[in-house]
């Protein structure tokens, strides 16, 4: 019997729920509006989609999306339904094919007329695409072991302004941080490589002042350098990096596509950390898009080692339950036992500082994350190592089960923090 993918939706019609999902299975494999010539039963048979469940779970006064319709013949007001759709597909029908599977899991079904919703919730891969793909180079172990840090979240920030530093500046920059005590330092994703800060000055300029302080301290932070572009551009730059040596490269999902992503992969020697911008199109809306439980699985099986969840109490429009949904997703594996399903590093980053600790370790109940603070390091008021410092000692805190409050007692950077950040 040949494996199957399957897919699992939010749904809201107008339409009696199993014509729905049967619209959504004939659309996205054998079907399509009428009952064309060569559809025999036995193709259909063989390659049409499946319903493998519906779920009701109650109405709605009013359409989510605009643009749906109401069957054939129904009059007066239309009763919208919402249910949760499992559908499966034959893997013969799209084969072991990451881009071709969101075209089929993730393509027209959110235009279709019958949806006032619909968003994909969940994916599950059988394990035959770990034939082809890599998955994951580095991931959580990988990744202590490049910067050396464990028993605790490694500790990050990002270089802002984001725009208009010189190579020089940048680098000057970086220094103060790492000195400072930071493990972790990327480029914002709108530097990549713009005249007043080219990529093939910035990267040596950079990674030359973190080979002094390893060789002074033993010490080697990470910087992900921002390689997005072209392929070709990717993978030289990317070779910069290494020839420099860096040991992490940034890239900008959404913009690069998951071919590009997966070529990366296959060339790199250094951790992947995937910035999610713009993924807000795909996810601010309840009613259409998809979840980042499947979303990451696509880049997560295409090869990025780190990626952002925002953080607790962000500036976004997310909220802290759906954040540590999202990383939780990234520290489970994909598949079951004996496969390989090595876990990447969530990212929590947007507004953090030492006072959202406390509850992010709690509710994620894992230290196995890249806590990236900007101004939770640089506003403090007693400068940037001090809020360094903050952080360690807010961890150490929530490890120890003591209050935040209590804790600052006796450790003055962490005092100083809670005062800064407190509203």
């Amino acid at each position: 019997m040949t494996e199957r993918l399957t897919a699992r939706y939010w749904i809201e019609t107008a339409y009696p729920l199993e014509d729905a999902a049967a619209i959504m299975a004939g659309e996205q494999s054998t079907g399509t509006f009428v009952r064309v010539p060569g559809e025999t039963d036995e193709l259909r048979e063989r390659y049409a989609a499946r319903v493998e469940k519906i779920a009701e779970l109650g109405t709605v006064e009013a359409p989510s999306l605009s643009g749906s319709g109401m069957p054939k013949g129904m009059s007066g007001p239309a009763v919208r339904r919402t249910a949760e759709v499992t559908l499966s597909w034959p893997l013969e029908n799209m084969g072991v094919s990451l881009p071709n599977v969101q075209a089929t899991v993730a393509g027209n079904l959110f235009e279709l007329k019958p949806f006032s919703g619909l968003k994909l919730l969940d994916i599950h891969f059988p394990p035959s695409f770990l034939t082809k793909y890599q998955g994951p180079q580095f991931g959580v172990a990988g990744t202590r072991r490049l910067t050396g840090v464990y028993g605790r979240p490694v500790i990050g920030t990002i270089l802002k302004p984001s725009v208009g530093m010189s190579p020089e500046q940048t680098a000057a920059q970086v220094k103060m941080l790492i000195e400072a005590g930071v493990d972790f330092i990327k480029d914002d994703e709108l530097q990549a490589d713009g005249p007043h800060c080219p990529f093939e000055e910035r990267v040596p300029a950079v990674l030359r002042v973190i080979e002094e302080f390893a060789q002074a301290t033993g010490k080697r932070p990470m910087y992900a350098a921002n390689i997005t572009g072209e392929i070709d551009e990717m993978l030289r730059r990317h070779d910069l990096v290494v020839a420099e040596g860096g040991t992490c490269v940034m890239v900008s999902m959404n913009s690069i596509g998951l071919p590009a992503m997966a070529a990366l992969r296959r060339h790199t020697q250094v951790a992947v950390h995937g910035h999610r911008n713009g993924w807000g199109m795909l996810s601010r809306s309840h009613a259409v898009g998809m979840s980042f439980v499947a979303f990451q699985k696509f880049w997560r099986l295409s090869g990025i080692d780190h990626v952002h969840v925002n953080g607790l109490q962000n500036k976004f429009c997310e909220d802290d339950a759906s954040v540590i949904a999202s990383a939780r997703t990234c520290l489970t594996p994909m598949f079951p036992p004996p496969h390989a399903g090595c876990e990447i590093l969530p990212v929590f980053s947007s507004g953090q500082s030492a006072k959202q600790v406390p509850d992010t370790y709690m509710a994620l109940g894992s230290m196995d994350l890249l806590y990236a603070c900007g101004g939770g390091i640089l506003a403090h008021p007693a400068g940037p190592a001090a809020g360094v410092r903050s952080l360690h000692q807010a961890w150490a805190a929530a490890a120890a089960g003591a209050s935040l409050a209590d804790y600052a007692t006796s450790h003055s950077e962490l005092q100083g923090a809670l005062e800064t950040f407190a509203s």
